[in-house]
């Protein structure tokens, strides 16, 4: 009796798949093999070794309020520090200076950042505008004036930045209603809580606008 109970058509196939898994494997290996191999693009400049940085105190001109302005400082020094310790712009406030408060906003090619976080050295080429450069001459800006008008502050810490960023958040848009002032207004805290003058005044001059 035939106890061999596959044709032997099966067994040719069996075989043929047999031998195409061989060959996916091999192939996937191969595959494999490549992605995991070092790249070859860019291994003489890893052989030249790391780029050079800078060391030590550099000279660094910025732009502030429309001046230029240079000073030497070393590259870790960031833009908050030499705004107030070389350039005594004082206006602008160190609160946490962890970019969690807002009280340091400046605007860096009209857009607010957190001068606390930013490096001086990055913000060379641009456009730095702090509280001191909103008003011309004896003109207030209309956004210093709505926070007078409502009285948008109690001990005056955070204004600064809370004035600089009402600025951009007029220009960007997004104060044409209450909800919306306070939600991008939220980086800029109040200990004093005088959030209500505050969206007031915003809306004020963004209705302005």
């Amino acid at each position: 009796m035939n106890h061999d109970l596959t044709p032997d058509g099966a067994a040719a196939d069996g075989a043929a798949a047999d031998g195409s898994r061989r060959s996916f494997v091999k192939q996937a290996g191969g595959l494999l093999g490549l992605a995991l191999a070092p790249p070859i693009t860019g291994f003489a400049d890893r052989l030249a070794g790391p780029a050079k940085t800078l060391e030590g105190p550099t000279d660094l001109t910025l732009r502030i309020n429309g001046a230029a302005r240079t000073l030497r400082a070393e590259p870790r020094v960031t833009l908050l520090d030499a705004l107030r310790e070389y350039m005594d712009l004082t206006g602008t406030k160190k609160g946490c200076d962890h970019g969690q408060c807002g009280a340091c906003t400046v605007l860096v090619d009209g857009r607010r950042v957190n001068s606390c976080l930013t490096l001086a050295v990055m913000a060379q080429g641009k456009e730095i505008t702090t509280i001191e450069g909103l008003a011309k001459g004896d003109d207030l800006h209309p956004m210093q004036e709505a926070f007078l008008k409502h009285d948008g502050f109690q001990c005056g810490y955070c204004t600064p930045g809370q004035i600089m960023s009402a600025v951009a958040c007029v220009k960007e848009g997004h104060a044409t209603s209450d909800a919306q002032c306070r939600e991008w207004m939220s980086g800029n805290l109040c200990r004093c809580g005088a959030y209500p003058n505050i969206v007031a005044a915003v809306r004020e001059v963004a209705g302005k606008a």
